[in-house]
């Protein structure tokens, strides 16, 4: 694969080789992201379960001390009281039936997260095929079908972040920005990690963490050594 001359550059802040400790590694990421803008900095988790079976799934939703420094747009379908306390919560978009049928005939998709009201479950099933492959389906486990709808919007305000296995058994997860620094970035990964190892699932065998990297936007990945 061609590398640009920035990706080169970069490179030479980490050794590709070494594993870091988490606050060296975040301090590797900081320094060799150096676009023009605010690199994301996601760390990405290999576990060694098979996401194949249903007792071995790893997921759940965590605020991070510090947010993830991205504002998200909130949709929530609800009626009556609950539409007029997503409103009070902040919530950019709140409506029923006439949001749902805007997704579904005219591909909208403005919004980040979608919040609903166990009430409205069936509704919003009707458009289960586009909001699922999108990542964007409410669910119960990651507290985004719930009547406290107040709760829901203001985590995912504050930098409620989900974590959930891909098919290749990886955790792919933004812990924050650039700018954070290395400080911010290193309680923002331990809150993270911390809940990762809490979900290990009692069905999983052997070596349940198999590998853990960092990296920024634009640059190269940066090996963390950790013991789990």
């Amino acid at each position: 694969m061609k590398r640009g001359k920035r990706y080169i550059e970069a490179s030479k802040v980490v050794d590709s080789s070494k594993s870091y400790d988490v606050a060296e590694a975040m301090k590797a990421v900081v320094d060799s992201a150096t676009a023009k803008f605010d690199e994301s900095i996601e760390i990405h988790v290999r576990l060694g379960v098979d996401s194949r079976h249903a007792d071995q799934q790893v997921r759940g939703v965590i605020v991070l001390p510090h947010g993830t420094g991205k504002t998200s747009k909130v949709l929530v379908i609800a009626k009556g009281a609950k539409a007029d306390e997503a409103e009070a919560a902040g919530a950019d978009y709140v409506g029923g039936e006439e949001l749902i049928n805007k997704i579904k005939n005219e591909n909208w998709f403005d919004f980040d997260v979608c919040v609903t009201t166990p009430d409205m479950m069936g509704m919003v099933g009707r458009i289960g095929k586009v909001l699922g492959p999108k990542g964007l389906m409410p669910n119960p486990k990651s507290g985004t079908v719930t009547m406290d709808v107040t709760k829901a919007v203001k985590e995912i305000k504050a930098g409620k972040v989900e974590y959930r296995l891909d098919k290749t058994n990886i955790i792919h997860v933004a812990i924050g920005k650039k700018s954070f620094g290395a400080e911010k970035l290193t309680e923002n990964f331990n809150a993270i990690f911390d809940a990762i190892l809490k979900a290990k699932p009692a069905a999983a065998k052997g070596q349940y963490v198999k590998s853990v990297t960092v990296a920024s936007t634009m640059g190269p990945g940066v090996k963390i050594a950790v013991k789990a």
